[in-house]
C-alpha cells in the first residue's frame, strides 16, 4: 500500500470514528442530546496552566464572555461571521489598488469588529504582562492596545504599558522593519502603523520591537503594533496575534526558529470546561501520520492559506461538481482558504446548492425546521437522542479525503433541538473552510514546504 493511500485511510478513520458501529460506513451518528447539552456551556475563571516550549493553550470566546443563552451566542456568532466574510472580500478588492493608494490610506485586514472566536494568552514585555490575544490565520499583523490611550476599547486585562517594559523599543522610520508594513507613516522619528477593518474598526499607533513570551519560550525583538488609538470590540482581547503567511505575521517573524511550521487544535463547542485547544510552533509540532494536502500559492493574496480543494462528497459519494469552481484563477479569484476567523464554511453558490441538495436528499427521514439566519437547511431534532446522518467529505488534490465528524456539519442553533447544516453560499467565487468544520481536528501548517495537514490527532 502506498504512503498516500495509508494516510488517506488514517484520516478518514480518525475523523469518522464517532460513528456508531451499526451504521453503514457512509452514515454517521449525530448525538443530539449531547450536542444540546453542550449549548449550556458557561463562562468561567480560567486557570493558568503550565505550558510547553513553543506551545500555548487556545480557549474559545464562550469561556470568557458571560452569556449563557445559546440562541443569543449563536446569533451573535453568525452576525460576526457575516462581517468577517465581508471583510475578507473587501480585503481582496483592496489588494488590487493598494500599490496605487496614497500614503496613509487604510489597509483592510481580515478580522471584522467583534470577531475573534479563539484566544491565546501570551506575555508581552519585560517583565512579561499576560494578555489574551485573538488568533487569526488571515492577518499579518501582531498588535496590542497600549497606554497612554487616546482611544481604547474595554479589555479583560490591564492595558499594556510600554513605559514599564525594559525591552520595549520603538522602531525608527528608517528601519527595514518599518518598510515591511503595507501602510506606514512617520511621527517624531518613530514608525507608525495602522490597520483598518472592514466594518470601520481600526488600530493605530507605534511599531515597536518587543519581547513575547509564548509558553516556556521567550522571543525577543518581535515587531508588534502598540496601539494608542483603537476602535472596535475585540471581545475583551488585548489585541491580535496574526498567523498569516506574510513576513510581518508572528509566524513570518519567527522564521528559521520554527521553520515556518505551526499546528493548532480548536476545541469543539460545548466540550468539557477542563479541556482546551492548543497552538504550537516549530517542526516538532508537525505530526507523523497526518493527511497532507498542498498549499496553493496565490501571489495576489499571499497572506492566506489556500488549499487544493477539488470536490465535495455526501454519503460516501463524490458529487458531480467541477473542480474549476475551487481553483485560483489567473487574476487570483476563487480558490479555497483555511481560516480560523471565519466560523461557517462558505462555498460558491453552484457548489453549495449541489452539496446541500445531496444532503437533503439523504435526510428525508428527519423533520425539517425553518431556516435560521444564513442557514437555509435546518432540522427539528427535539426529542431525539441520536440520529443517523450521511457522511460529509472534502476532497483535495492528491487524493486526500477529509470526512467530517457529524458535530462539525450539523450544529445546534438553539437549546431546544434546532440543528442546521453548517455551510452557506459564498457571495463570491472564494471558498472558505471555517473553524466550525476545523473543530476537534489537528491542523498543521508546513509553510516552508507548502503543505497543510489534517490529523491524525483529535482534540
Amino acid at each position: 500500500m502506498s504512503m498516500g493511500k495509508l494516510l488517506l485511510l488514517i484520516i478518514v478513520f480518525l475523523t469518522s470514528k464517532s460513528a456508531a458501529g451499526s451504521w453503514p460506513s457512509h452514515f454517521q451518528e449525530l448525538k443530539v442530546e449531547e450536542a444540546i447539552a453542550g449549548t449550556k456551556v458557561q463562562a468561567e475563571e480560567l486557570e493558568e496552566k503550565e505550558e510547553a516550549k513553543w506551545k500555548v493553550e487556545i480557549v474559545h470566546r464562550d469561556k470568557l464572555i458571560i452569556n449563557t443563552d445559546h440562541r443569543s451566542r449563536f446569533n451573535a456568532r453568525i452576525k460576526r461571521d457575516v462581517k468577517r466574510v465581508a471583510s475578507l472580500l473587501l480585503l481582496r478588492r483592496h489588494a488590487y489598488t493598494v500599490e496605487e493608494a496614497s500614503f496613509g490610506s487604510d489597509v483592510v485586514s481580515g478580522t471584522a469588529e467583534g470577531s475573534g472566536e479563539y484566544f491565546v494568552r501570551i506575555g508581552i514585555g519585560s517583565p512579561a504582562t499576560y494578555q489574551y490575544m485573538v488568533i487569526d490565520s488571515g492577518s499579518d499583523v501582531v498588535w496590542v492596545q497600549c497606554q497612554p490611550c487616546d482611544q481604547c476599547y474595554n479589555q479583560s486585562d490591564p492595558i499594556f504599558n510600554p513605559a514599564l517594559s525594559a525591552s520595549f523599543a520603538a522602531v525608527p522610520c528608517s528601519s527595514a522593519v518599518c518598510d515591511q508594513l503595507d501602510d506606514s507613516g512617520c511621527h517624531q522619528g518613530r514608525c507608525r502603523y495602522q490597520v483598518s477593518y472592514g466594518d470601520g474598526s481600526y488600530t493605530r499607533g507605534t511599531l515597536a520591537l518587543e519581547t513575547i513570551t509564548l509558553g516556556k519560550t521567550v522571543i525577543r525583538n518581535t515587531a508588534i503594533g502598540c496601539g494608542n488609538l483603537n476602535q472596535g470590540m475585540f471581545v475583551g482581547a488585548a489585541g491580535l496575534l496574526g498567523l498569516g503567511a506574510g513576513p510581518m505575521s508572528f509566524v513570518g517573524q519567527l522564521g528559521g526558529q520554527t521553520g515556518g511550521a505551526f499546528a493548532y487544535c480548536l476545541l469543539s463547542r460545548g466540550t468539557a470546561s477542563s479541556s482546551s485547544g492548543s497552538l504550537q510552533f516549530g517542526r516538532q509540532a508537525m505530526p507523523l501520520g497526518a493527511a497532507w494536502v498542498p498549499l496553493v500559492p496565490n501571489p495576489f493574496y499571499p497572506s492566506f492559506y489556500y488549499v487544493g480543494l477539488s470536490g465535495l462528497g455526501v454519503g460516501g459519494t463524490r458529487l458531480n461538481i467541477s473542480e474549476d469552481l475551487f481553483r485560483v484563477t489567473d487574476l487570483g479569484d476563487g480558490g479555497a482558504v483555511m481560516d480560523t476567523g471565519t466560523a461557517v464554511t462558505r462555498l460558491p453558490t453552484v457548489a453549495y446548492g449541489a452539496f446541500r441538495d445531496a444532503f437533503v436528499a439523504q435526510t428525508t427521514n428527519l423533520p425539517r425546521a425553518a431556516g435560521v439566519s444564513i442557514f437555509d437547511t435546518c432540522y427539528d431534532l427535539n426529542g431525539f437522542v441520536t440520529v443517523r446522518v450521511p457522511t460529509v467529505s472534502f476532497y483535495f488534490w492528491g487524493g486526500q479525503i477529509l470526512t467530517l465528524p457529524a458535530r462539525n456539519f450539523l450544529i445546534p442553533a438553539d437549546d431546544v433541538g434546532t440543528f442546521c447544516f453548517a455551510f452557506a453560499a459564498s457571495p463570491s467565487a472564494l471558498s472558505i473552510i471555517g473553524n466550525i468544520q476545523q473543530e476537534g481536528i489537528q491542523i498543521s501548517v508546513d509553510g516552508a514546504n507548502g503543505f497543510l495537514g489534517f490529523g491524525p490527532n483529535v482534540c
